[in-house]
């Protein structure tokens, strides 16, 4: 499914000419090599006002990036998996307080990490159990391998779980591994990036009696119009043309370098089918998810079917850190999607609280994520708007492509 411009970007309140400036801007990452091609789409009221591609979605076959190109989200899926979360707790499956070892009772007595080393690990009981919400807000203490920052990374990586699952684990057989493993950190007491929205995923299995994936499709995908969103590529089917290769930054500083290696996961079915970030999207996809979010819940034009109440939205949305402070003062040191200075977090997403003191426009309550590969989206609800980038370079910290985004598309606003 592709998607365009539906709507003139002065009708909707941009300088046009500057949105047009932004593909030039972006332009030059692909022209010196430092991205092989990206996607580009901004909305207002709903209505998109400028999708743009630039580039090759497949440098070494010569391929460009088209409006249909399928792209690795990664963490862009976790937003997916909160909003799954939040429809069964519309249906009052759960409380956000329950204790998750009422589902999945291998998380009956953690235990948080306290010194050592990965050798010999001490650790102590914890202080109250892992909740729902700490898995919706990455207070669980809950970790992941491929971080490199800590005792308790170590430990996951031991176990197998480093960037991708141990070979064969599904679901279920990760979040007993994960639950045998010590917290880095007492529930709800600090910030830190990890598993959690996948264990937030076997909840949802446990809860709906679905796997996630029938879940997405059934609830979400199939009522939202989202076609094209999957798990993997079927490397022998006309898809598999359109998925963009995966790029690292060269190690000698030139340009972006194929990665093959990981790139190729996307053309395996997955054992383990990742809340956290297992999905594969199109800008025409993850529009419907976003517009959908920006409407308060509702499907296409409002008049589709409802995902989620508009009060739950605003709920999910809000900053949900104890003591409503900024991921700054909470947050662990490892890596995330996202600054922390000026941010909060929410059920699911980062949450701007106060866009000065990261020194990047914006507005109150805007929300956001985006994905290991230098995908982002954001919505706005104060202006209307609604962005996403797309392009598949890891890791996403490599170049400033979401503060200089940011920077150009208010810029762009004229009302």
């Amino acid at each position: 499914m592709s998607i365009e411009r539906e709507v003139a970007p002065e009708r909707v309140g941009f300088d046009g000419r500057r949105l047009a400036g932004l593909d030039a801007h972006f332009s030059r990452y692909v022209e010196d090599g430092r991205l092989a091609g990206w996607q580009l789409v901004v909305s207002r009221d709903g209505r998109v006002a400028h999708a743009s591609t630039c580039g090759m979605r497949d440098l070494e076959a010569g391929l460009p990036v088209e409006p249909d190109t399928l792209w690795r989200i990664y963490s862009m899926t976790k937003p997916v998996t909160s909003v799954a979360a939040m429809m069964l707790w519309e249906e009052g499956r759960f409380e956000l307080t329950d204790p998750i070892s009422r589902w999945l009772p291998e998380f009956a007595a953690p235990q948080v990490y306290d010194r050592g080393s990965a050798g010999q690990p001490f650790t102590v009981p914890a202080a109250e159990p892992i909740r729902v919400w700490h898995l919706l807000t990455h207070t669980s203490g809950l970790t992941y391998g491929f971080l490199q920052t800590s005792v308790v990374d170590a430990l996951y990586r031991k176990a197998g779980y480093d960037i991708y699952p141990k070979a064969g684990a599904d679901l279920a057989q990760a979040c007993r591994d994960w639950a045998a493993l010590p917290l880095l950190f007492q529930p709800g007491r600090s910030w830190g990036y990890g598993v959690s929205t996948d264990v937030l995923g076997r909840l949802v299995e446990v809860v709906s009696g679905q796997t996630l994936g029938d879940f997405f499709r059934t609830r979400i995908f199939e009522p939202l119009g989202m076609t094209d969103t999957r798990w993997w590529v079927d490397p022998a089917g006309d898809e598999a043309k359109r998925l963009a290769a995966l790029y690292v930054p060269s190690p000698t500083g030139g340009g972006a370098t194929r990665f093959d290696p990981i790139g190729q996961h996307a053309l395996q079915e997955p054992v383990l089918q990742s809340g956290g970030g297992g999905l594969i999207s199109t800008a025409a996809d993850y529009h419907r998810f976003t517009a959908m979010l920006l409407r308060g819940g509702a499907g296409a034009d409002g008049a589709g079917e409802r995902l989620l109440s508009s009060r739950t939205v605003r709920f999910m949305t809000r900053n949900h850190l104890p003591g409503g402070v900024d991921l700054d003062r909470l947050q662990t040191g490892g890596f995330a999607e996202t600054t922390f200075e000026g941010v909060g977090f929410g059920l699911g997403f980062a949450v701007v609280r106060d866009p000065v003191p990261a020194r990047t426009p914006g507005t109150p309550g805007t929300y956001y994520w985006g994905g290991a590969a230098s995908t982002a989206f954001w919505v706005d609800p104060a202006e209307r708007l609604t962005v996403a980038f797309y392009t598949q370079l890891l890791p996403s910290s490599t170049h400033p492509i979401r503060p200089q985004l940011r920077q150009l598309i208010y810029s762009a606003l004229t009302d």
